[in-house]
């Protein structure tokens, strides 16, 4: 048998983790790495925080798992924290980004179907976004590397280039539904909506009766310095998707949305086996009771801003490799002027500092949101001794 027990799609690296203290990964052999990846932004609180274990032990011993058949009072106190701190009316629990991208779709085609209008079915999305791998999520992006082999793909979706307020308007017509994209682009390279681009679809929407529907899985629950990122440009959408750090390393996710977009999600027209268990539950209350404080979303921007600076003075002592720093709060993307994933790699590699790569030769820096100055210092330090040693790979 050649193929190995775990279904080859992940080229694993060598870092084989098997304990997390903090901001830190301990590999078998004892090797340490300072973990500015956070499992792609999932490890909002560090790993082993003591608020989120005591959580888990205390409620696994409880209540694990129920129907959703029955009621779920943790679910409800849950769901009411959310809508009390957000734009959303309701809240839907899942257990994972994708699927609460999933329901974000089902909910904007429901709420048109509901209004009589079926036909307005279409969802126009966004070039270089990634909003999971299921068939309707790659459905909704232009990457060949989700979409190939996986024809035929569903209809109804339309992607035209992010921050293009002219070809968004250009790809209305009767069948459309509203616009589905990341507040800031995280697979695509960090790049943030620009104000006037998120406006402006805010704007097209409320014109034309579609709904905005912001994918946040990976830049919400603090990630920016705000509760979630659209925050940052006085627009709120109709539907959002959320999940990674929404469960600090647990999986769950959710769907939020207004009363109004949620009309169509009625008895019987979404379901989920797992989503909203008492277990996660518990750790999403303990989690968002955490983020959603001024005082630690004050302390993400400050950190942010400390890391932004020290990766800005980089550039010009390592000019020939650095090209620019991009990004919001504690959601940074270093550019290279060469292939990032490589030095991703040698990041990882020679010198212990973990990060992620992404679109435009962009290195994802996503460190928890629990760092502090030793912790900056150090991925500085880091980031300064790879650039000097770093020899870039042969082109071709």
């Amino acid at each position: 048998m050649s193929i190995t027990p775990l279904m080859p799609v992940y080229p694993r690296c060598g870092v084989r983790p098997v304990r997390g203290e903090g901001c830190y990964l301990i590999g078998e052999r004892g090797e340490r790495y300072l973990d500015f990846a956070s499992g792609i932004a999932v490890n909002a609180l560090g790993h082993g925080d003591p608020r989120v274990v005591q959580t888990i032990a205390d409620q696994a011993a409880t209540l694990m798992h129920t129907s959703n058949l029955y009621g779920s009072p943790m679910g409800e106190k849950f769901a009411q924290m959310i809508v009390d701190s957000t734009f959303a009316d309701t809240v839907f629990f899942t257990n994972s980004g994708a699927e609460a991208v999933e329901c974000a779709i089902k909910t904007a085609r429901r709420y048109h179907y509901a209004n009589n209008a079926p036909h307005r079915h279409k969802i126009i999305a966004f070039s270089n976004a990634f909003h999971g791998r299921t068939l309707g999520t790659i459905s909704a992006t232009n990457q060949p590397k989700m979409r190939d082999g996986f024809e035929p793909l569903l209809p109804g979706f339309e992607v035209v280039a992010f921050n293009d307020l002219e070809a968004a308007t250009a790809a209305v017509d009767d069948n459309t539904a509203g616009f589905l994209l990341e507040t800031v682009q995280g697979e695509g390279g960090l790049m943030p909506a620009t104000p006037e681009f998120l406006k402006g679809l805010r704007r097209l929407c409320d014109e034309q009766g579609l709904l905005l529907i912001l994918d946040e899985v990976q830049c919400g629950m603090g990630r920016t310095g705000l509760l979630f990122a659209h925050e940052h440009y006085g627009v709120t959408p109709d539907i959002m998707s959320v999940a990674k750090g929404i469960g600090a390393g647990f999986p769950l996710g959710a769907c939020l949305a207004t009363e109004e977009a949620a009309k169509g999600m009625v008895f019987g027209t979404h379901g989920s086996t797992y989503g909203g268990n008492p277990l996660a539950m518990a750790v999403g209350t303990t989690v968002w009771d955490i983020i959603n404080d001024e005082d630690f979303l004050a302390n993400v921007r400050a950190m942010g801003e400390r890391l932004r600076a020290g990766l800005e003075q980089l550039i010009p002592n390592h000019d020939e490799l650095f090209d620019s720093v991009r990004g919001m709060g504690l959601m940074l993307g270093l550019r290279l002027k060469s292939d990032s994933r490589a030095f991703v790699a040698h990041l990882r590699d020679n010198h212990g500092l973990l990060s992620v790569g992404a679109g435009d030769n962009v290195v994802r820096i996503l460190p928890p949101l629990v760092i502090g100055e030793d912790h900056i210092a150090e991925c500085l330090q880091k980031l300064s001794a790879a650039a000097r040693d770093y020899v870039p790979p042969a082109a071709g």
